[in-house]
C-alpha cells in the first residue's frame, strides 16, 4: 500500500523546475522556428519515497494542467502523487498548452474546443437527447457541467485545437517522450484518453525505460476511426507502427475480426484475428486500463484490454465502480473524488509495478 501523508503537512520540495524536449527548427515563411517540442514540468518531492517518478500525460484538447489542479480549484493528481512521495513530471504535448501550437509550425489544427462538445462527452453527458444509458449516473462533475457553471468556464478556458493529423501527433509524442526518458530514465506513464498513445508508443521505443502504465480511458477502441478526419487507429492502438511480431511493414497485414461485447451495455468491438500478431515491446510492463462507470468509455475499454493482452502485454482492466468508485465520468482526474481515485491508482502502482 502506499504511504499517505496529511493533506495539511507542509509540501517539501527537493527541486523544481522545467524544460522542453524534441525540439526541431523548421523554416517557414516567418523564418526558421522551433516545432514538436514539448513542455515538461517537474516537481522532487523532499524525500523521494518511490523508485521511480510519473510522468503525467493530457488527453485531447488540454494541457499539462489537467494534473495540476480541478477546475474547482483543489489540488491535482500531481500534487496527491508528490505528497505521496513521487516524482511528478507533467507535460504538454505537443501543439498543447505551452508547446506552442500554430499551422506554419506543425501544420492544420482541428476547429476551436466548444462548450456544447464539452457537455455531450465530459461534464453533462446526462443531459443530452442521445446520451449512452450509464450516461445517467454522472454525478461527480464539481458544478452543474452546463453553460454558466464557473468550474465548467475553467475547464473550457483551459482547453484548445489540436493538430489535424492523428499520426503526425502520435510521431511527435514519440520523439518527445523517448527524449524525456533518455533524460530522466525509467518512468511510471500516467496517460489519458488521446494522450494513451504516448504510453505505447514511447513503451515501444524505449521499452528498459517504462516501468508500468496506467492509461486513464485510452483512445479507442482498437482500429477505430476519429471525426474531423484526424485518422484512424491502423495499428491497432496507434496510428503509426508499433513493433509487431511476426514482423509488419504495413497495417494492411494485420487481419481483425469482432469480439462480440462480454455482456449486455457493452460494444461489440474489433481485435486481430487470430494467430495474433505480437507486441514483445509491451510484454513485460504491467499496464492498467482505468475506466469510469458513466463515461462513453465505459462501454468499450474492453476491447483496449483484449488486443493488449491479445497481442501478448500482460494488461488489467480496473473499473472504478467495480471498487466502490461511482458515479465518475471521462474526466475523473477533475471531479469531485479525484483524490479516491488518485490513492486508488497509487495503490495499484504500488503494489504491481514497484514490487514487479
Amino acid at each position: 500500500m502506499s504511504q499517505v501523508r496529511s493533506k495539511s503537512a507542509p509540501l517539501v520540495l527537493a527541486d523544481q523546475g522545467f524544460f522542453w524536449t524534441g525540439i526541431h527548427r523548421r523554416q517557414t515563411a516567418s523564418g526558421t522556428v522551433a516545432s514538436g517540442q514539448m513542455f515538461v514540468q517537474y516537481q522532487i518531492p523532499e524525500p523521494v519515497l518511490h523508485p521511480y517518478p510519473i510522468v503525467m500525460v493530457h488527453g485531447g484538447g488540454g494541457q499539462g494542467l489537467d494534473f495540476l489542479g480541478t477546475a474547482d480549484g483543489r489540488p491535482g493528481w500531481a500534487t496527491y502523487f508528490l505528497r505521496q512521495g513521487y516524482a511528478v513530471y507533467v507535460v504538454d504535448r505537443p501543439g498543447h498548452g505551452r508547446s506552442p501550437l500554430h499551422p506554419e509550425a506543425l501544420g492544420p489544427m482541428t476547429p476551436p474546443f466548444s462548450y456544447e462538445f464539452a457537455m455531450a462527452l465530459f461534464t453533462a453527458p446526462g443531459r443530452q437527447p442521445n446520451a449512452w444509458p450509464s450516461a445517467q449516473k454522472h454525478d461527480q462533475w464539481p458544478g452543474t457541467g452546463v453553460i454558466g457553471d464557473p468550474a465548467f468556464d475553467q475547464f473550457v478556458a483551459s482547453q484548445g485545437p489540436f493538430l489535424g493529423s492523428l499520426a503526425q501527433t502520435q510521431l511527435l509524442m514519440q520523439l518527445a517522450g523517448a527524449e524525456l526518458l533518455d533524460r530522466i530514465g525509467p518512468a511510471i506513464l500516467l496517460t489519458h484518453s488521446m494522450g494513451a498513445p504516448f504510453g505505447w508508443v514511447v513503451a515501444d521505443a524505449r521499452p528498459n525505460l517504462v516501468k508500468g502504465i496506467v492509461a486513464v480511458e485510452p483512445l479507442g477502441p482498437p482500429f477505430t476511426t476519429l471525426p474531423m478526419g484526424l485518422g484512424d487507429l491502423s495499428y491497432g492502438l496507434t496510428a503509426i507502427p508499433l513493433t509487431f511480431e511476426p514482423p509488419i511493414t504495413s497495417p494492411t497485414e494485420i487481419g481483425r475480426e469482432v469480439r462480440k461485447a462480454p455482456k449486455l451495455g457493452l460494444a461489440d468491438c474489433y481485435v486481430q484475428r487470430e494467430p495474433a500478431r505480437k507486441l514483445p515491446n509491451l510484454a513485460s510492463i504491467p499496464l492498467a486500463i482505468v475506466t469510469s462507470e458513466t463515461s462513453a468509455w465505459s462501454m468499450h475499454d474492453h476491447a483496449t484490454v483484449d488486443f493488449l493482452n491479445q497481442a501478448g502485454a500482460r494488461a488489467v482492466h480496473l473499473r472504478l465502480e467495480d471498487h466502490g468508485l461511482r458515479g465518475n465520468g471521462h474526466l475523473m482526474m477533475q471531479e469531485k473524488n479525484s483524490d479516491a481515485i488518485a490513492a486508488f491508482l497509487a495503490n495499484w502502482i504500488s503494489e504491481h509495478v514497484e514490487l514487479h
